[in-house]
């Protein structure tokens, strides 16, 4: 569950040739490693230094990046704001996500990722965000905030219709199909809000309701804030993990052998795949007044993409940047963030994705993708659909 916002990935110019995103990565390192896209248009930030420096100063470079007035905007979001609100919100949200409480979660995803598995080897090809990347954690994240088992399938449509398009809830005008997700998703959680006040469960959402802070209880709509945060993010990264890690095996089959052999290693597996394919190619954030980074002069106001993809395999804090290392060490990659917006969930993301792959190492011999699946890398979440062949065991 990442706090970092998603972002579109950049493309290259039109006059550029035809590479691929990590090509244009590096050429951006090593030519242009703060660019403007076009005249006005957004700077790209291509190096790890660089990357660190604006995720580490939240005073120059701020996550207010919204330029709607505040009269149209809903309650303040912990992935949208700047201390002191980011701080009171990420304290009340952060009690939910301690290591134990996240630790508890172990025997629920380990027996939907079985029940799941049991599923899939059933079939000769299957469709892996169907069948696992996306249920697997939006049944976690719902559980947690008391969502009906029934629901879940409604629940998840509203996760994808809004995060797809969080780029012009953010800076332009959304859809219809969103406002209405959006509405959608707000009745619901305003049911559940008012029954838990009546009778209260011990979840996370029936906590932050009887949350108590200096200000008095949450109000309604800082409750749903945080039901639309922990919707988003909660689904996102961990289907982006593990449609990785699925490449990985399809790209380098020899880790899906090594790992059958050496489990201990899964853990470091994780880590190199967010650090190789990242859920995330991109954040955002806005100066907040002028500034320069790289030599490079930026005004006041202007919007920073911060390329989490690039940075991850930047030759000079990675050696062999391009090769998959399962042992790398150390690691420093920005997969989830850096600085006080740094991913509230990455303990759960890891532990679903290292549950999922242990899944996938003792029920199968082999795991690809489908003829003619050639998904895109750097989409943001993962691809939206990923068909693969499977050799049970």
């Amino acid at each position: 569950m990442s706090e970092q916002q998603p972002s579109s990935p950049p493309q290259p110019p039109p006059e550029a040739a035809p590479v691929g995103p990590y090509q244009y990565y590096q050429h951006l390192r090593d030519q242009q490693p703060v660019a403007q896209l076009e005249a006005d248009g957004p700077y790209q930030v291509a190096r790890h230094a660089d990357v660190m420096t604006v995720l580490r100063d939240h005073t120059t470079f701020s996550s207010d990046v919204s330029l709607r007035p505040a009269e149209e905007r809903a309650a303040p979001s912990m992935l949208f704001s700047d201390p002191p609100v980011h701080h009171r919100l990420r304290k009340l949200v952060s009690y939910a996500f301690k290591p134990g409480h996240i630790e508890a979660q172990r025997d629920l995803i380990h027996a939907r990722c079985e029940e799941l598995m049991s599923k899939m080897i059933t079939q000769r090809e299957v469709e892996l965000v169907e069948a696992l990347a996306a249920p697997l954690p939006v049944v976690v994240i719902a559980t947690m905030l008391g969502v009906e088992e029934g629901d879940i399938r409604q629940f998840k449509h509203w996760s994808d219709t809004i995060f797809s398009n969080i780029g012009d809830i953010l800076f332009a005008e959304p859809s219809a199909e969103v406002v209405q997700a959006g509405t959608e998703l707000d009745a619901y959680f305003l049911e559940r809000i008012e029954e838990l006040r009546r009778q209260p469960v011990d979840h996370v959402l029936g906590r932050l309701v009887e949350t108590e802070t200096e200000d008095g209880k949450l109000s309604d709509e800082e409750l749903l804030s945080f039901c639309r945060l922990l919707l988003i993010a909660g689904n996102e990264t961990t289907t982006g993990l593990i449609t990785a890690a699925v490449r990985i095996f399809h790209e380098f089959p020899w880790t899906f052998a090594r790992l059958q052999q050496e489990p201990n290693l899964i853990r470091p597996f994780i880590e190199e795949c967010l650090r190789f394919y990242s859920p995330f190619s991109a954040t955002v954030r806005r100066t907040t007044c002028d500034t320069e980074l790289a030599g490079v002069a930026i005004p006041k106001g202007a919007l920073m993409l911060p390329l989490i993809a690039s940075a991850n395999r930047d030759e000079r804090v990675f050696e062999n940047a391009d090769e998959f290392v399962i042992e790398r060490d150390p690691n420093p990659h920005v997969a989830f963030g850096f600085g006080i917006h740094n991913c509230l969930g990455a303990h759960l993301a890891r532990l679903e994705g290292e549950i999922a792959v242990a899944s996938m190492l003792s029920h199968l011999r082999s795991i690809r993708f489908a003829q003619g699946e050639a998904p895109e890398p750097g989409q943001l979440g993962g691809p939206s659909s990923l068909r693969v062949v499977l050799e049970a065991a």
